[in-house]
């Protein structure tokens, strides 16, 4: 197989990386920015997000977002494949739990994930390569504080290598996983797989923005119009064509891609595409504790988790639920002298008081709620804004449930009483925060209704028979774990049936 992937930005160098920069913290806020409005770089595409509670983040360049994520690795439970059939609302996936856990397993020795096995919130599974990371000062507090309350935690899965793994060095602790990891430790797929696609002939082409897919007489793509680092508009021919952009990047390249056949967007019969979109609405609860912690140590993402509260319980007045990582809190100084994403405004008399407290002083548990599909919340093209080569940029309208809103609320009650039975002074909490769009989820939902779906359970478009989406687009409900290790999982699925389907693949003449 030939394998051309266009990626419109870079290869990433660790050296730019900012973890080991005395203004480290400074460059996280501009040019290593999660949000691609703010960090508006060469690659980087503009977002409408006026008509969002909830701003998408996301990094263009070899590796993608796997660049400036925390390495959280959860699976998703065998409810969420089921919550239809459990709960009434939302629809079941076409494949289950089972299914999909044998390349949880492979996806999990290729990236080197640390953990440990047997989680009771899980079905009994396969070992993990490695130990988990060092749960860092503070933590024992709130796993006790669990103890006593009767509720659940486990040492989170986290793709960060605890020990020497594959030729990769271990987690350094630099504490700046979400602005490129210095060491090499976090597993971004520049490190973990492209390497071993380009030695085996995989090629990418960076500089390369695909504006449009190419649909020929047939019915079958011929491949991607793109406009290369100088501007020039290119053609890339191909027999296969596999979106992976995230959910607003492929659904705006198929609705880029309308015309003929398909004048509401490519592969859009069910009117489905751009539609359902899910973001995890995100909350926090922040403990300040006495002793010092240390928190610009270490990982920046989940030391613990805890799926106490997961499952629905009609008792509470909404379905579904979340899952909490125990995270440490307002990383270097910067961090702690600035508004925090749990805190008060800091300015005035009591400044460097608050400082003083908060600096290395805090632990937060970060709430993933369960963010149930919506075909009004959605992606559509933007009529004026455009990105740098005046392709017409997405516009996200996005609103978050009252469902939500309540789980949210029950959540971060109950994320402060934790805390506070660990010892903290205090506890600050966020409820929906803005800028917290991660995860990218559902806006071309696999089914096995052609009306009601845009991929089949193999991730090929119903109406084209050579498309293939791989990315968190596909989700039919968002679960309420960090996505990546099933996007992962299902991208591994998807291509193993590519290959063994292959022969009876149609192709263009």
């Amino acid at each position: 197989m030939d394998v051309l992937c266009l990626e419109q930005g870079e290869w990433p160098d660790r050296a730019d990386y900012p973890g080991p920069k005395p203004d480290w913290e400074l460059l996280a806020m501009k040019q290593w920015a999660p949000d691609p409005n703010v960090r508006a770089g060469p690659a980087d595409y503009p977002i409408d997000v006026s008509a969002s509670d909830i701003v998408p983040l996301m990094y263009s360049g070899v590796g993608g977002s796997t660049v400036l994520y925390a390495g959280d690795w959860p699976r998703l439970t065998p409810s969420d494949f089921r919550v239809r059939s459990l709960d009434g609302v939302a629809d079941d996936w076409p494949l289950t739990y089972e299914e999909l856990e044998p390349c949880y397993d492979r996806i999990a020795r290729q990236v080197g994930v640390a953990g440990l096995a047997s989680d009771p919130a899980y079905p009994e599974g396969a070992d993990l390569p490695l130990p988990p990371l060092p749960l860092g000062r503070g933590v024992m507090d709130v796993v006790r504080a669990h103890d006593r309350l009767g509720w659940h935690w486990w040492p989170a899965p986290c793709a960060i290598l605890s020990l020497p793994y594959d030729d990769r060095h271990p987690c350094a602790q630099w504490g700046s996983c979400m602005q490129g990891c210095p060491e090499g430790a976090k597993a971004s797929t520049d490190v973990t797989h492209w390497p071993r696609a380009i030695a085996r002939g995989a090629r990418v082409l960076t500089g390369a923005r695909a504006t449009r897919l190419l649909l020929g007489r047939n019915g079958l793509l011929t491949g991607a119009e793109y406009v290369d680092a100088e501007g020039r508009t290119e053609r890339a021919d191909a027999d296969v064509v596999v979106l992976a952009a995230n959910a607003i990047g492929s659904a705006r390249l198929l609705l880029l891609s309308a015309g003929g056949a398909f004048p509401d967007g490519l592969a859009n019969t069910s009117g489905l595409v751009g539609r359902r979109l899910m973001m995890h609405p995100f909350a926090v609860a922040t403990g300040v504790f006495a002793e010092p912690l240390e928190t610009w140590r270490g990982n920046v993402g989940s030391r613990i988790h805890s799926l106490q509260f997961y499952e629905s319980d009609e008792r509470r007045g909404f379905v579904r639920g979340a899952k909490w990582s125990l995270a440490p809190s307002t990383g270097g100084p910067m961090n702690a002298a600035m508004p925090t994403r749990a805190g008060a405004a800091v300015w005035g008399p009591q400044h460097h008081a608050r400082v003083r407290e908060r600096f290395g002083h805090c632990l937060s548990w970060g709430i993933f709620g369960e963010d149930l599909p919506d075909e009004d919340n959605r992606v559509t093209l933007d009529p004026v804004l455009a990105d740098a080569s005046g392709v017409p940029a997405p516009r996200v309208t996005y609103t978050a449930s009252e469902n939500s809103r309540r789980l949210l609320d029950f959540h971060v009650e109950r994320a402060s009483e934790s805390l506070l039975e660990a010892g903290a002074r205090s506890v600050d909490s966020l409820t929906l925060m803005r800028s917290a769009g991660w995860h990218l989820l559902g806006t071309a939902r696999m089914g096995t209704d052609a009306a009601t779906s845009v991929v089949d359970p193999w991730g090929k478009a119903h109406d084209v028979d050579n498309l293939y989406v791989v990315d968190g687009s596909v989700f039919v409900t968002a679960g309420g774990v960090n996505p990546t290790n099933s996007i992962c999982a299902l991208a591994l699925r998807f291509a193993d049936r590519l290959v063994e389907q292959r022969a009876h693949q149609r192709v263009p003449a």
